[in-house]
């Protein structure tokens, strides 16, 4: 029987997945429930020694003879900083040393309890990985272990939060172990917050928590075959690409995946020949049935690159529950963005390109592949799911082509996106976050510059401003009110030039916020959440010798546009497009509503 506190028995399962043979185990009252459940693994054998500073040589001994990760364990305290001298050794030869801490709750930490001192760091620079596990909260009565694939049920939020906390504690530790022994081996922290009671033992088994695998890196042929018969011996694989800096993939190499396999991609993901409309096909999805949605669930995700803007589609992967890969330049800096990661491919980026064309081989050069049986067996069956979201994907491709909104931020970046495509030049776009790069992925045909690695919306102009100062190509940035003001020093520079044109987009306050369900209920919404304000950009413009357009209906803004895209001009221009916040609402839930 294990102990019945989640964190440890996810760790003690893991530790079991990662091959750990051999655990250290020093005395100690809160540290019991881990040894406890260590001494219960057949496949480990328990040392005991009472001395921390000992112990942590000991494990260390053990690691140099095995080379396997090895454990030591101690209690709370002091104990932990009695192991800094072995950990510091072994940061230095190399070993994958495994130091698990129990801690009392973090609430009670610094506030004169027992055996109380901020653990989490305190080994400091000589482990390569130091986590501190969540406490997973008892689930909501009936509610079963809270894990259901999508379109089998909604879950409370107590069940959610339990599943992320799981789900939390499966990453941390494989992220602690990964990182111990994925290229060098090196030291690694993981500290276990335990509450009392700390004596049931009342759990028959433990559970079943999947480890990162790291796929050989002998040779790129070597590797790329690994992840072939993964994704091969899928029924419904799919390819996730998150946002990618410019040039990493080739237009050519994403045309040719999307005529095959079903290809998540957005215009901050890279060089497109059209606009993938996933974040429309998702909610497409979402509207459906539990049987008619589940043709469209995946059972295998590639995921490449950074994040994605669509809020609805990181939801909806995560809730499919599908196995998924992350292909990486750096295996020791992994990310777990679908919370299902098993699989780790680690590739310079630039073969990135190469690797993700290569899946194309099975239909550019059939004759190989015809006696590949493993290959083949699932062909059917992939070429179904690919026809299946196609086919979604399509609808929402001319839904968007036709559908014409009112005078609107959508009807303006409608018009700038279909003026871009009938210039013969290079312009290069950067949108602001919040509305604008929502409205760029319904829109863009084209790599978008974005600011998402925090989505902030501080510093969209300036960095435009900076990259128009480092191209002669023209940098149009198109951006919000709120992000506009907050930003407008970004215009307070001599060395800016004409190649600088912007898109404001101005409707008097944060207008992304009025569409959130709910706070329509806070008397402060609007004043205070939203910012609502009357201010424009002329008298800005006008103090920094920026050239000012401003455009109140459907007529002015065309005009504008076309005016701010092909007048020569040795100064930055900008455009303002005053629109009203109902109306920007009412275009994006209109188009939304005619997809379903």
């Amino acid at each position: 029987m294990f102990s019945n506190k989640e964190n440890i028995n996810i760790l003690t399962s893991l530790l079991l997945e990662y091959g750990v043979s051999d655990a250290v185990v020093c005395p100690g009252s809160r540290n019991a429930p881990i040894v406890h459940n260590l001494s219960q693994c057949q496949s480990i054998r328990c040392h005991p020694v009472t001395d921390e500073r000992s112990a942590g040589f000991y494990a260390l001994g053990i690691a140099q003879a095995t080379q396997r990760p090895t454990v030591v364990c101690v209690t709370s305290g002091t104990a932990l900083l009695n192991l800094a001298p072995a950990v510091a050794e072994a940061y230095y030869q190399h070993m994958p040393l495994v130091v698990v801490s129990a801690d009392r709750p973090v609430q009670w930490i610094d506030q004169l309890d027992g055996q109380t001192l901020p653990q989490p760091d305190a080994l400091g620079r000589f482990v390569r990985k130091a986590v501190s596990l969540p406490e997973p909260h008892v689930a909501s009565v009936g509610s079963g272990d809270g894990l259901e694939a999508a379109g089998k049920g909604t879950l409370s939020d107590g069940d959610k939060r339990l599943d992320e906390e799981r789900w939390m504690c499966r990453r941390l530790v494989n992220e602690a172990l990964h990182a111990a022994t994925c290229r060098q081996s090196a030291p690694v922290h993981i500290n276990v917050p335990i509450t009392e009671p700390l004596f049931a033992f009342d759990v028959a088994e433990l559970p079943v928590a999947k480890r990162f695998r790291q796929m050989e890196k002998v040779s790129f042929l070597n590797q790329q075959r690994q992840l072939f018969e993964r994704f091969f011996s899928a029924d419904r694989p799919m390819i996730v690409i998150g946002q990618m800096a410019y040039g990493i993939i080739s237009p050519e190499t994403i045309r040719s995946l999307s005529q095959h396999y079903v290809v998540m991609a957005e215009p901050l993901s890279n060089l497109h020949y059209q606009t993938i409309h996933f974040d429309e096909a998702v909610r497409v999805v979402e509207s459906l049935d539990q049987n008619e949605s589940l043709q469209y669930v995946p059972d295998y995700i590639i995921y490449i690159g950074d994040t994605l803007v669509s809020k609805p589609t990181r939801r909806w992967l995560r809730s499919t529950k599908a196995t998924s890969c992350v292909i990486t330049p750096d295996a020791l800096d992994i990310h777990d963005p679908i919370t299902t990661l098993e699989d780790i491919v680690e590739c310079p980026l630039e073969d990135v390109d190469l690797l993700l064309s290569s899946f194309c081989d099975i239909y550019d050069n059939p004759e190989d592949f015809e006696d590949d049986e493993d290959v083949m067996a699932h062909e059917d069956s992939r070429h179904g799911f690919h026809a299946c979201w196609q086919q979604l994907l399509d609808h929402c491709a001319e839904r968007a082509e036709t559908y014409e909104p009112g005078f609107s931020q959508m009807s303006t970046v409608k018009y700038f996106e279909e003026q871009l495509a009938d210039l013969d030049t290079d312009i290069c776009v950067h949108y602001a976050n919040s509305s604008a790069v929502r409205l760029a992925c319904i829109y863009a045909q084209h790599y978008v510059w974005c600011n998402r690695g925090v989505n902030g919306i501080e510093g969209s102009l300036s960095t435009a401003a900076g990259f128009s100062l480092a191209t002669d190509a023209l940098t149009v940035c198109v951006i919000g009110d709120l992000s506009f003001f907050y930003d407008q020093n970004a215009l307070w520079n001599s060395n800016i030039g004409g190649n600088l044109r912007i898109v404001l987009l101005n409707n008097s306050g944060g207008g992304i916020f009025r569409q959130l369900k709910g706070l329509d209920k806070s008397p402060v919404a609007t004043s205070f959440v939203a910012a609502q304000h009357e201010t424009t950009a002329q008298g800005i413009c006008t103090q920094n010798d920026i050239g000012y357009i401003s455009a109140k209906d459907m007529g002015e803004m065309q005009i504008g546009i076309v005016t701010l895209l092909t007048r020569e001009t040795n100064r930055p221009m900008l455009l303002e497009v005053f629109t009203d916040v109902d109306e920007d609402i009412k275009a994006m839930a209109d188009y939304f509503a005619l997809l379903t």
